[in-house]
């Protein structure tokens, strides 16, 4: 079961491609987070959803807000990922224990292996304030990112 809107978003710990630690809690009181679940670098339909995020880069990372983008690749094919593609957002590995951040916010897929397309739209106090959850082969908007984060101002 994912986590809930009006629901204290779970904390957690991962690394991200440059080798540094990151926590949601890093956030608390300071920052809305567009928490992003993907199911592989490098794969088609990723790659569009977060090249469409490094395109509209100031609309998500910014004094307001920052992009935390999760999948259970690791740290070294998310670096070459965010090298090849341009990207700058922290890409965190939930690597592992495998997927163990993923299944918290029921964004994993058991019988597959990888992440789900899951979105949470987390306030500066740490509730889920919007989320999205589709399948893998199912694309999502950062439109609706864009404007969760607007409803929040």
């Amino acid at each position: 079961m994912s986590v809930a809107v009006g629901q204290e978003a779970p904390d957690f710990t991962l690394t991200n491609q440059s080798g540094d630690k990151v926590s949601l809690s890093d956030y608390r009181g300071k920052k809305n987070v567009v928490l992003m679940f993907y199911p592989f670098a490098f794969s088609g339909m990723c790659t569009t959803e977060l090249c469409a995020l490094r395109d509209r880069y100031v609309d998500f990372v910014n004094d307001d807000s920052v992009v935390l983008s999760v999948s259970c690749d690791s740290r070294h094919t998310l670096r070459a990922f965010a090298e090849a593609e341009g990207l700058t957002h922290s890409l965190l590995a939930d690597f592992w224990p495998h997927g163990a951040v993923a299944q918290t916010y029921g964004a994993f897929l058991d019988e597959l292996g990888f992440d789900t397309r899951a979105t949470f739209v987390i306030d500066k106090d740490g509730i889920v304030r919007w989320s999205v959850v589709n399948g893998p082969g199912e694309a999502r908007s950062a439109d609706d990112y864009a404007q969760a984060l607007a409803d929040l101002a």
